[in-house]
């Protein structure tokens, strides 16, 4: 038991380094021509930060769900 939270643990810290990375590399130098105003570019950045932050907290609902589940079931 104590090693899967610890692998819980573990993929957690993976994540948040992988989306970090993600939105530091990918999203934060996205710019628009300059006719576009800067409130749309920083619009579409914070709805791709989002979806990363929906899809993360998803994955680690279903490992959890996982890791917790084989754990009753022994």
């Amino acid at each position: 038991m104590v090693m899967k939270i610890y692998g819980f643990i573990f993929v957690m810290w993976i994540l948040i380094i992988i989306g970090g990375g993600i939105v530091v590399e990918f999203v934060g130098p996205i710019s628009f021509s300059a006719k576009i105003e800067p409130i749309i570019t920083s619009g579409v950045k914070v709805f791709l930060a989002l979806s990363l932050i929906i899809i993360w907290v998803f994955t680690l609902t279903k490992i959890k769900d996982w890791i917790f589940k084989s754990q009753i079931k022994s």
